[in-house]
């Protein structure tokens, strides 16, 4: 067996978006392959990890949940420290969870502060496609350098596992990568 000289990468990714988007959602639909239909506001911020593999890589994705609310953003700095990527979320038939989207980037940036945030890896989710569509995130996403975007729903299963399997990918691509 080949296993000890596969590589192995430990990958921190930050899920931020407006509170009741769905990011609670998404992540217990992709780690537990379960949907809970009640809603609980996430207080702080939460994580799980899931192990998969890209490529010739074992990889460990630690996904950092984050409450939506205002309240809780100057806890961002904290989180946010050596992190890989950062997937945003938005809800598609909320047109403010998407005009805010650029707000929540920008902080991300901010509090990071990587060297190079012109090509700090991010991954757009148009979550509740169940719902109802939206198109207008493409130009967002071409806007800010050609980030991958996908319309997913934590609900019916939607495009969660290729979402966060290139959330694996964009993040393994940065040269900070922390080996284990």
């Amino acid at each position: 067996m080949e296993v000890s000289s596969r590589r192995r990468a430990l990958l921190k990714v930050i899920v931020l978006g407006d509170s009741g988007v769905g990011k609670t959602s998404l992540m217990n639909r992709y780690v537990y392959k379960k949907f809970n239909q009640q809603y609980k506001a996430t207080i702080g911020a939460d994580f799980v990890t899931k192990e998969l593999q890209v490529d010739d890589k074992d990889v460990t994705l630690q996904i950092w949940d984050t409450a939506g609310q205002e309240r809780f953003q100057s806890l961002g700095s904290a989180f946010y420290r050596g992190s890989d990527c950062c997937v945003l979320v938005y809800d598609v038939n909320v047109l403010k969870s998407f005009e805010t989207l650029t707000n929540w980037h920008d902080e991300f940036l901010k509090q990071v502060d990587p060297v190079h945030p012109d090509v700090f890896p991010f991954v757009l989710l148009g979550n509740k496609i169940d719902i109802d569509g939206e198109k207008k995130a493409r130009e967002w996403c071409s806007s800010k350098g050609d980030i991958p975007y996908f319309e997913t729903s934590a609900k019916e299963d939607y495009y969660v596992d290729d979402a966060f399997q290139s959330v694996a990918k964009v993040a393994l691509q940065t040269d900070h990568q922390h080996d284990m």
